[in-house]
């Protein structure tokens, strides 16, 4: 594996959190659901300082010492009650007002089992979980009471708990089988258990982890190939029919050793001390399918997490500055994101160096399929797309162009229509966004007893690249020589998910197409209604028709589409088109919503006799239908026209203008 040599695509937030270390005195305790950490001193009594998620959120207190360490430490949702155990059969509940504790109200609540653990649902509901079982109890500080208000019972050995699902992953004592249950106020759901293969593997607690891997739940399971002896991580996603896990994927880690999990910005990284790195995967990139199981290779080689400098008091004006040993022994990990160093006293979350990891991927297209998929991925997408259109043009690039709108316009395609019409049959190719999993979620049969932990409305796309986003990538190669190729491409594949071209990258290519003389094309765009149809377009069709006259045909070809004929109309007379206005407004408006005055004025502007002549004869044939008469009524203002054509036209039976 290579060694670091710089590059960095995981680092230590800036934004950590300082605790008290951990020493004879202060015991570190995390609560992975609240994401709060505790240092407790001297067992509570010289002081309680919580801190977390946030860096300046800080509770503190003392509370009195009752003999016993203290096994675990957590409080409720609302920070009102704060659980304590002392012994293996037993949890104290202290009640909060304020952020002090009530001393004198202390609820012990004793069991007849072994507690391995206890976990909050609710701000007044809390989950024992023991070796005989799962059981939801009510906290009633007023009554001071703890009453039971739902049991599971079954065998257990060991359990992982999940607090963003509310999912625990129980390890049974009869056959090893590994069961997740879902735990919420007033509910208990036994799901289907983990496929462990048939004989079922005994797996130890340190080698699983739950997490969420676009917002579905997942168990990692860290096993041997039986083949290689290579460390493998077997990915069980619960997103089968009634939330049943299966095994979807395989990361192919190719080393040995400990390990330790994290998931950040929906990549599954997994950190190996013994080298000093982590491996980055990404299940919703392509990979080698056997017998319905994508196996997956790291995105890139092993890196280093950025070296991160700890500031630490000091009489030197900058402080003194050490530097923190990674992959420390005293490292924990906490999903999804967490790293606690009990010793040092640090808290952090780790977060993706996006620019430096797209460094390390050559293929543009699998760096495409990744970038679309990260939180952070839409600049860098549109400065990959620009570097493919600032690189030498060379031909060879059109395909991978081509491909990459592709991939950008299916997911644009999907956020404008409805869910209903996605194809739902394979959950992680390698462009459907998160929104899109959702949606498949809300379909899946699930018990009647349990809703689905999704949301019912499917939420936006990971990262969504809108034709306004090209737009301004096209722009920064505005006038050179393949600009007109490389927005034909983008067209195209809009055309392809049936999006319609807005007017500004309409304009855009209007303009680019006239610059080259590309009239036949731009013709046949229209034609096609391949760029956006409406008036402002067609104006501003209109404002180049100077340059040529088919750019104006054009325009008029695109108003006849949208039906706008007195444009049409108002147009043709501009260009002295008269006795073709006048035809389209007899088709189009009926001869008797023409105005006789805009007609009579244009054709006496085209001095032009003979069309004059024509005009002012339909307009006396249609008088003669309307009114009975060859004369033009007075409402219709004709009085001049009437003379100028009594005066070129002595020899036509001369009409009376009409009485003032």
């Amino acid at each position: 594996m290579d060694k670091p040599n710089g590059i960095h695509y995981i680092e230590l937030a800036n934004n950590f959190i300082r605790f008290d270390a951990a020493s004879q005195l202060t015991k570190v305790f995390f609560d992975d659901t609240n994401k709060q950490i505790f240092a407790v001193r001297s067992g509570g009594a010289t002081g309680v300082v919580v801190k977390g998620p946030a860096e300046d959120a800080v509770i503190t207190f003392c509370m009195s010492d009752r003999g016993g360490d203290i096994h675990s430490i957590k409080f409720s949702p609302d920070n009102q009650i704060l659980a304590v155990q002392r012994v293996e059969n037993a949890v104290e509940f202290v009640c909060f007002q304020g952020d002090q504790p009530q001393l004198q109200d202390i609820i012990t609540h004793q069991v007849k089992t072994l507690i391995y653990g206890f976990v909050w649902v609710h701000n007044r509901e809390l989950a024992l979980i023991s070796n005989t079982g799962v059981e939801v109890f009510q906290i009633l500080p007023e009554k001071r009471q703890v009453r039971s208000v739902k049991a599971l019972s079954i065998s257990i050995k060991w359990f992982a708990w999940s607090g963003d699902a509310n999912v625990a992953l129980l390890c049974t004592t009869e056959g090893n089988t590994l069961v997740p249950v879902l735990v919420k106020q007033k509910v208990i759901t036994k799901l289907p258990k983990v496929n462990l293969g048939n004989p079922a593997r005994e797996v130890e607690e340190s080698k699983v982890t739950l997490g969420r891997v676009y917002g579905v739940l997942a168990v990692f399971i860290l096993q041997s190939n039986s083949t290689t002896g290579m460390m493998e991580v077997e990915v069980h996603l619960l997103n089968g029919p009634g939330l049943a896990p299966q095994k979807c994927h395989v990361l192919r880690l190719s080393l040995v050793g400990r390990f330790a999990i994290n998931t950040v910005d929906n990549l599954i990284v997994v950190h190996h001390q013994a080298t000093a790195t982590s491996l980055l995967f990404d299940i919703a990139l392509t990979g080698e399918l056997i017998d319905d199981v994508t196996y997956h290779a790291p995105i890139t080689p092993g890196r280093s997490i950025k070296p991160f400098g700890l500031k630490l008091p000091s009489l030197l004006p900058d402080g003194h500055i050490m530097q923190c040993e990674l992959y420390s022994t005293n490292w924990v990990l906490f999903q999804p994101n967490i790293v606690i160093d009990a010793k040092l006293g640090c808290m952090w979350y780790l977060n993706l160096c996006i620019e430096p990891l797209c460094n390390l991927i050559s293929d543009r297209l699998r760096l495409t399929e990744f970038l679309l998929q990260r939180s952070s991925g839409k600049q860098m997408q549109l400065k990959v797309v620009q570097q493919l259109m600032d690189e030498q043009y060379k031909g060879t690039l059109l395909p991978v162009l081509e491909t990459i709108f592709d991939k950008i316009n299916k997911i644009y395609a999907y956020a404008n229509h409805s869910p209903s019409s996605l194809d739902t049959h394979f959950p992680y190719v390698s462009l459907i966004s998160s929104w899109v999993h959702l949606t498949l979620q809300n379909q899946t049969a699930l018990p009647s007893n349990v809703k689905s932990p999704t949301n019912k409305q499917a939420t936006p796309p990971i990262v969504l690249i809108e034709q306004s986003d090209m737009v301004q990538v096209f722009q920064s190669i505005a006038e050179r020589p393949h600009m007109e190729t490389v927005l034909m491409l983008y067209l195209q594949s809009l055309n392809k998910y049936n999006i319609a071209a807005q007017e500004e990258l309409s304009k855009m290519i209007i303009s680019e197409l006239i610059r080259n003389r590309s009239f036949d094309t731009l013709r046949r765009l229209v034609s096609y209604s391949m760029l956006l149809e409406s008036k402002p377009i067609a104006c501003f069709l209109l404002s180049h028709s100077d340059v040529n006259s088919a750019i104006s045909q054009v325009a008029i070809d695109m108003l006849g589409k949208m039906q706008a004929y007195e444009i049409i109309i108002e147009v043709m007379l501009g260009q002295g088109r008269v006795i073709d206005a006048l035809r389209l407004a007899k088709n189009s408006l009926g001869t008797d919503k023409v105005q006789a005055r805009k007609f009579l004025e244009a054709a006496y502007k085209s001095q032009d006799d003979l069309i004059f002549h024509s005009v002012y004869r339909f307009f006396q044939m249609r008088n003669l239908r309307m009114y009975e008469t060859l004369n033009f009524p007075k409402a219709e203002q004709c009085t001049e026209f009437i003379q100028h054509y009594n005066n070129t036209f002595p020899a036509d039976n001369a009409v009376k203008l009409p009485k003032s």
